[in-house]
């Protein structure tokens, strides 16, 4: 989102917390996590990105194809309207203070017919009957019936006049392009229709028989009898004649500059307590509960992280011993300094989290946000995503099984186009094998040992601190080394399935300070360290290096710990222990934890109002 003292965004963030809330609660889907931002790239054009994960049971797997000439093509669910119309195209314009305009582009949902049809293509996934399924999103039927075709090197022939509508005299076009929400396309086998009508008329939902798989690879759409399109389906599939474009990029002249910052051209600040409060409450860092607390987290009783806060989301997987972990990450400011490196250690993040939790990473699926593709500094953004994407992806060996790409995120202010940060949105998945390792991020006990895993590094580039305590906007990203990152990440897997350790918790936004806090409010506990002396304080508390995680570990179990660290190339250090309720750093009070708790807790609602 936009500043957050700006109307607008405050009236954006309620709304946008309402729709999830709405749509997810009245669906039945827990939300386990989530990440929620603030700059001045976003006033006007605000980046809502979602992640759902399912289960699915092997042998009842549907695919998105279309075989077998005869077989009848089938519309399900929701009427087609004419909401969403262009919506796709509305995606690939400035937006504006006249965007209001084009409301009809914009999709209405209906959580409860959703559900509807989640119940009825689950049961008709039983049957014998489905040859293949698929949604329809962008560009509605157009889509979803070249995609099907093309992916089984089949045609369709489909009759729009038979398409059950929610307006009279609905055009062939409107038909074709409309994305209204809760519907899907399926091919049926042929003398099997009837089971299709039976399941759907169970749940009440429309079920029309509008087509019929043919020869060839076109599809060609009928109205009233009327040939009013006949299209090759290959040439509007991604991947297959589809165009693919090579456009010019140029690296900014920023890029070069901001790699010059040095931060001993950085005042340190006089008090220390003042900036650790003052981060504690900014709306980047501070607790997101206003946001969450209107969400249902426990339906289906499978979220496990809502007692014992974890990095990444624990979704319970009943029957089995093991467990889904889930996560989003992105940070966007990394990303804008240095597109490569900063979307590798998104995903680095992510995979960070997924280990914290106790689980292994596994998937990832994405969705790349940038501005104006025909602008060759913004083209050159998403160059270098890919590129850092890819070389993380392949080093935690965590295929990209899905994504999207959402392009002309930007704003026209005073007729110059501003982009947003690029924002490639990380949605990892991760396995935890053996539920007795899911590990939270919450300090347990007074005198547990507390370490960092990983090396402090005498640099706050691109941090929050640097960005918003002192204003400077202009720095590249902390040093990043993918082997690094990958070491820390399997000897925590090492200590986490030696069950050697408490706690652990990444170290993110706000840097050590932060995550030492977030680790204390858990249970109330506080914590006495002791600062690195080779390197500046705010850099030791504040700067966000990646590769390091904070651990707890219990005194008696210290040896076995050490042992294992000793026996590795990992680096780590003593930084204190746990304590009762006081924060002291190199022997300085810092305060109570609940004055910093009751700072965390409320600032963002208190931003909102």
């Amino acid at each position: 989102f936009g500043n957050i003292k700006l109307d607008r965004t405050k009236w954006l963030v309620k709304g946008v917390t309402k729709g999830i809330g709405d749509y997810g609660n009245a669906f039945g889907v827990p939300i386990v996590g989530g990440e929620v931002f603030f700059d001045n790239c976003y006033n006007t054009n605000p980046l809502v990105n979602a992640f759902s994960a399912g289960i699915m049971k092997k042998g009842e797997m549907i695919s998105a194809t279309s075989s077998g000439v005869g077989n009848p093509v089938f519309i399900v669910g929701s009427r087609t309207g004419k909401d969403g119309i262009h919506g796709a195209s509305f995606a690939s314009k400035d937006i504006s203070e006249d965007s209001i305009e084009d409301l009809p582009a914009v999709q209405v949902g209906d959580p409860f017919q959703e559900k509807l049809l989640l119940e009825a293509t689950l049961e008709l996934g039983r049957t014998d009957a489905v040859v293949g399924m698929q949604d329809m999103g962008a560009a509605g039927i157009t889509c979803s019936s070249n995609e099907m075709s093309a992916a089984g090197k089949h045609g369709m022939e489909l009759w729009l006049d038979k398409v059950p509508t929610r307006q009279a005299d609905m055009k062939d076009w409107e038909i074709l392009l409309s994305e209204s929400q809760e519907r899907m396309l399926v091919v049926v086998e042929k003398g099997k229709e009837d089971i299709v009508n039976d399941i759907f008329d169970k749940w009440d939902l429309s079920c029309e028989e509008i087509g019929v798989v043919t020869e060839g690879e076109r599809v060609r759409y009928f109205m009233h009898g009327e040939l009013v399109a006949d299209v090759p389906c290959d040439d509007l599939v991604l991947g297959g004649g589809a165009p693919v474009y090579h456009r010019e990029w140029s690296e900014p002249s920023y890029y070069q500059e901001w790699k010059n910052f040095k931060i001993d051209n950085v005042e340190e600040p006089k008090d220390l307590v003042e900036v650790a409060k003052y981060l504690t409450g900014h709306e980047n860092i501070a607790s997101k509960i206003w946001v969450y607390e209107q969400y249902d987290s426990m339906v289906g009783t499978v979220n496990m992280s809502t007692n014992g806060p974890t990095d990444a989301g624990i979704v319970n997987l009943k029957g089995t011993d093991k467990a889904l972990a889930m996560t989003v990450d992105c940070n966007a400011r990394m990303v804008n300094a240095d597109p490569e490196e900063g979307t590798a250690m998104a995903v680095a993040e992510a995979a960070r989290n997924i280990v914290c939790s106790g689980g292994i990473p596994s998937a990832i699926t994405n969705c790349l946000n940038f501005g104006n593709p025909y602008n060759p500094e913004v083209y050159w953004q998403f160059v270098g995503a890919i590129k850092g994407m890819k070389k993380s992806c392949e080093k935690f060996g965590t295929p990209v099984t899905g994504g999207n790409v959402s392009f002309y995120n930007q704003s026209a202010v005073e007729g110059t186009e501003v982009p947003v940060f690029p924002t490639p949105t990380i949605g990892m998945l991760g396995v935890v094998e053996d539920k007795a390792h899911i590990t939270s991020l919450g300090f347990k006990g007074k005198s547990d040992l507390i370490y960092m895993l990983g090396k402090c590094d005498n640099d706050i580039s691109s941090s929050e601190y640097l960005s918003s305590y002192h204003g400077i906007k202009e720095s590249s990203t902390p040093n990043f080394n993918l082997d690094t990152e990958a070491e820390l990440q399997n000897i925590l897997t090492k200590l986490i399935r030696s069950g050697v350790i408490e706690s652990a918790h990444d170290v993110a936004d706000g840097g050590t300070f932060i995550t030492l806090l977030e680790s204390s409010m858990v249970n109330n506990l506080g914590f006495d360290i002791t600062t690195c002396s080779e390197i500046r304080e705010d850099a030791f508390l504040f700067g966000e290096a990646p590769s390091r995680v904070i651990v707890s570990v219990r005194e008696v179990k210290e040896d076995r710990f050490l042992d294992i660290l000793k026996k590795s190339n990992q680096d780590f250090s003593l930084l204190g222990h746990v304590s009762k309720s006081e924060i002291r750093i190199d022997d300085i009070s810092f305060g109570e934890v609940k004055e910093y708790k009751e700072i965390y807790q409320n600032a963002l609602a208190e931003k909102l109002v």
